[in-house]
Formats: C-alpha cells, structure tokens, sequence
C-alpha cells in the first residue's frame, strides 16, 4: 500500500527537551488517522513538521516520497489548533486569500460549508464566537483538494454538540485517495470516523494500528485502550 507520509528516526529538540524521539512510522494513502496522545505528547511538533513549519533536529520526513518543502506544502492542507487570521478580517476576505493563496481551493464549495455551518461572509472575525472562528478555518482548509489534511485539535474548541457537525464535515468533504491525520485528546469524539490510530507518549510512537485489529484482536474500544496505556502519562 503506497504511502503518503513516512519518516525514519525522526527527531526535534527544544533545547534541552525531546519532544520527539526517533519516529518512524508510514501513513498509507485513503486513510482517517488519528493521532493521539495527552496533551505535551509531541502531536503538534510532529504535525507541524510534517506541514513544513518546523525543521526536524535529526532524521528525515516524506509527504508523497518527497521531502517536505515549498512542493510537499502544495498538497498538504493544514489546520492549526489556534485562529491565526485577524481579528478585524472579514469572512470573505478569508476566502479571497485562500483563492489566491491556493490554486486547488474551491469557492464553491467553501461557499458551502459556510452556509451550511450559518455563518455569514460579511460578518467580521471578531463577531464569531471561537466555535464558530474555528468552524471558518475548516471550512477554508477542507476546501482544498489537499492530497494530506493535517488537522491539529479540530474539535477541541467547540462545544460537545458541534463536535459531530464538524466531524461530519471532515469525513464527507475528502476525496477517497486523500488522507486526514487529526491530533486529538478527545478520543471518544473522533473513534467512529477513525481507520487507523497512532499513539504518541513523550515524543514516542507506543502504538499504531487499526482500529478493527484494536476491536477484533484485543477486544477493547480504542478510548478504552487509551485510557489504559495513559492511565499514568
């Protein structure tokens, strides 16, 4: 099966402190992955390294047998796990540097999603809840026709009764050969729309498999299993 991301003895320092400690790890196309791990676990240096957002200290990563760089960013699709756009901007002025930022961005059906979710293009960033700030940057980042999506806590600052919306949104808007790896806490939310799982603890990979071996094989839930292997992380 052909991979779009792999990595071998992945590393990334911050002075003193590992945050990631010699990954490696392959990610096959077409897949929901869900990267899972408490929080200080290295998920967002991880996925802020396979975004080209940060330098790995030793090792190498891969985004569709390439090197991450300027080509790899092309088809990967990032969310990060903060609003980043001002607070002063516009919604359709949102959509408008997506459009000339990206040459795979569809209006159409960024246009959509954003009707869908009842937010209005005129409305102003700072006149949105935080929820609804964030249901705008899925919206815009799931608009691309991305080869990777790399969502980082998508769902942790929205209320419990948004988190099916905006999960359904993930699922239903990616094409069959594209890949979503989400880094969550929440792993009750995200484990129905999950095909594989990857546990990270202290920079480490502890496990990474699928989640019908996690069901058939070892008879437990994949919440349940991470509540058993972070019981005292």
């Amino acid at each position: 099966m052909d991979s779009i991301l792999t990595c071998n003895n992945l590393s990334k320092s911050y002075g003193f402190m590992l945050a990631l400690s010699s990954v490696n790890l392959a990610i096959p196309k077409g897949r929901v992955v869900g990267l899972l791990g408490p929080n200080g676990s290295g998920k967002t240096t991880f996925i802020k390294i396979a975004a080209g957002l940060l330098t790995p200290s030793a090792g190498n990563i891969f985004v569709d047998s390439k090197p991450v760089s300027v080509d790899t960013k092309r088809i990967v699709s990032y969310l990060p796990d903060r609003t980043y756009f001002s607070k002063s901007i516009r919604v359709k002025e949102c959509l408008e540097l997506f459009a000339d930022f990206y040459q795979d961005f569809d209006m159409e059906r960024a246009m959509q999603l954003l009707k869908d979710h009842q937010i209005s293009t005129d409305a102003k960033m700072k006149q949105l809840s935080k929820g609804m700030q964030e249901k705008v940057q899925l919206a815009l980042v799931m608009s691309r026709r991305a080869k990777l999506y790399l969502l980082d806590e998508p769902i942790g600052g929205v209320d419990p009764a948004a988190r099916d919306y905006i999960l359904h949104t993930i699922v239903a808007n990616i094409h069959p050969e594209s890949t979503i790896l989400i880094s969550t806490h929440l792993i009750a939310d995200v484990e129905n729309i999950l095909d594989d799982v990857i546990f990270l603890k202290s920079g480490s990979i502890v496990l990474h498999d699928s989640v019908d071996n996690i069901r058939n094989q070892r008879n437990s839930s994949v919440d349940a299993l991470f509540r058993e292997v972070f019981a005292y992380a």
